[in-house]
């Protein structure tokens, strides 16, 4: 017999499963209608205890109509991955334990299945197997996390004690950035006090990678941020070299790969990434080329002490174990991210997330030719999963753009590249297929068409 509990549950699955047997068929961007909808969510706070059926009903029926369809197979607009079928229903039960996911002591299942996703992590990506992980709550959070544990590394070795002295009067640490860095890299190095004034840029050259006969001097007071997967282009810097020139100088090497760090899983794209493996630290996100739920990246450090360290968590009442989540992440209290990351890799394989990934970049070389084909310029060598495009001017450039935005079939943003408007296209969802693709091209060439 059901309780109430449960009737509501079984009311939220369902309504769930309604909305994902529409994914394909519905408008990618929801329509003025379904955005004036919302106003229903701007009432009153409620003076008594309601029917929790009814607040389900009301976000399902203006809430669903208004979402992003990035869920879907017709989303192209950043590098958001749908939600892989194993991923959400790893998720739904993880939400049903409830765990606080800080160590041992409060979620024996999840230190657990954490500590098996680190080891699956590690080996997809062939990384420094002695590294830790700390699955946090995105890119940005994890790369706040890594430049911290970077700067406090770099005092150490000068023999400066951050943790008691902080920064005042402290050797300065300074910051070498790609001056196509992604923002987010950029708001780390804010937060933490570089101020952007203070951040040295190393130029690029044509395809938005760090040109090494250009790079900035290193020594060892100096954080080199590396980007594995530039967000228009999709290019990578060149690692060796980079990172020769780093170790040389004593640095300590951070790459950001949101997305771009899983074309190591991909014996087609693995070349990409030649010389990654030697440095210090990388950050990845789950709910990007992984297709997991959001709110779910990766930080990981080849050195598992320094980490830590700089992010104990340890209390007189919660004490851990050395590679306990909350001494791992910024989060003390915390879902376990991990999960939905463990049940993708165990479920797909090497070979199947080998397969996902590869299809995703022939899926975006077939994208860029048909582009090519009606006479939109492609920017990019399409060497991982980014589709660059533009038309003869910025007003064309936009007009099909909006043209697009507008008819709500396929969906893709907008950009800039060499001071003139673009449009960019991402291939990550893991629903879509070889005829959507098929879709999407034919789609833009009706709407190039009509301009």
């Amino acid at each position: 017999m059901n309780t109430p509990e449960l009737d509501l549950l079984d009311d939220a699955d369902r309504r769930a499963r309604q909305y994902l047997e529409t994914v394909r068929d519905r408008r990618v961007f929801p329509d003025t209608r379904a955005v004036d909808a919302l106003s229903a969510f701007d009432e009153p706070f409620p003076a008594t205890p309601g029917d929790g059926t009814a607040t389900l009903a009301l976000l399902d029926d203006v809430g669903s109509p208004a979402t992003v369809v990035s869920n879907g197979p017709h989303y192209y607009g950043f590098v958001i991955g749908a939600n892989l079928p194993v991923s959400a229903a790893a998720d739904r039960l993880a939400q049903s334990w409830d765990q606080c996911a800080s160590s041992h002591i409060n979620s024996p299942a999840a230190a657990a299945i954490e500590k098996a996703a680190t080891r699956f992590v590690l080996e997809a990506l062939d990384l420094p197997r002695q590294s830790a992980i700390g699955f946090g709550t995105s890119a940005t959070a994890c790369g706040l996390s890594s430049i911290a544990i970077a700067r406090r590394t770099l005092l150490a070795r000068l023999g400066w004690d951050f943790d008691k002295d902080g920064l005042i009067g402290a050797p300065v640490i300074k910051a070498v950035v790609s001056a196509a860095a992604h923002v987010t890299v950029i708001k780390a190095l804010r937060i933490l006090g570089f101020g952007t004034r203070n951040i040295i840029t190393a130029p690029v050259d044509q395809h938005g990678r760090i040109d090494p006969a250009q790079l900035p001097d290193l020594d060892d007071r100096t954080i080199l941020c590396l980007q594995a997967g530039e967000v228009n282009t999709g290019e990578f810097d060149p690692f060796v070299p980079l990172i020769a020139a780093a170790r040389k100088a004593g640095a300590w090497v951070h790459v950001d790969g949101a997305f771009g760090l899983w074309a190591r899983a991909s014996t087609e794209l693995r070349h990409l990434t030649t010389g990654i493996e030697d440095a210090d630290s990388w950050t990845t996100d789950g709910h990007k080329w992984l297709n997991t739920p959001y709110d779910s990246a990766m930080s990981i450090c080849r050195d598992a002490e320094a980490m830590a360290a700089s992010l104990n968590a340890d209390a007189v009442y919660a004490k851990g174990e050395p590679d306990a989540q909350k001494s791992l992440t910024l989060e003390f209290s915390r879902k376990p991210r991990g999960i939905a990351i463990w049940a993708v890799l165990r479920t797909l394989g090497k070979t199947g997330l080998d397969e996902m990934i590869t299809r995703h970049h022939h899926q975006a070389k077939c994208l860029a030719d048909g582009l090519r084909a009606d006479g939109i310029e492609i920017l990019n060598r399409v060497v991982l999963n980014q589709v660059l495009g533009r038309l003869d001017t910025d007003e064309r450039t936009q007009a099909l753009l909006e043209n697009v935005q507008d008819n709500g079939r396929i969906w893709f943003g907008g950009t800039r590249w060499d001071s003139r408007a673009a449009f960019r296209l991402s291939v990550s969802s893991w629903r879509t297929t070889d005829a959507d693709i098929e879709t999407a091209i034919d789609e833009v060439s009706q709407q190039l068409s009509a301009l």
